[in-house]
């Protein structure tokens, strides 16, 4: 019992190995890994534009590839009180007390 454990680990450890090293190898050549951080802000300027004509937050994710939630927090008139902007960081002024 107490080998099959140990296989299992061994086994769970090469393949966390092989992750990490194809990721050293990704990022040694300049790729990125993983979720992208933002969106373009070319497309995120140009989203306003056809929302105005009337157009569906649907066409508007099809024409930009912007999935339609990231378009409706971007399209969003009155940000929350404790909305972050688009680096992550909260604003100072929106900091609760201060």
């Amino acid at each position: 019992m107490a080998r099959i454990a140990f296989l299992l680990l061994a086994e769970m450890e090469r393949t966390f190995t092989v992750e990490r090293t194809a990721r050293a190898v990704a990022e040694s050549k300049g790729r990125h890994i993983g979720r992208p951080t933002t969106w373009p802000d070319d497309k995120i300027d140009y989203a306003p534009l056809p929302r105005e004509q009337g157009n569906s937050l649907g066409e508007i994710a099809s024409k930009t590839g912007i999935p339609k939630t990231s378009l409706h927090r971007y399209l969003t008139t009155a940000p929350l009180p404790h909305a972050r902007d688009r680096t992550g960081v909260i604003p100072v002024a929106t900091w609760p007390n201060g």
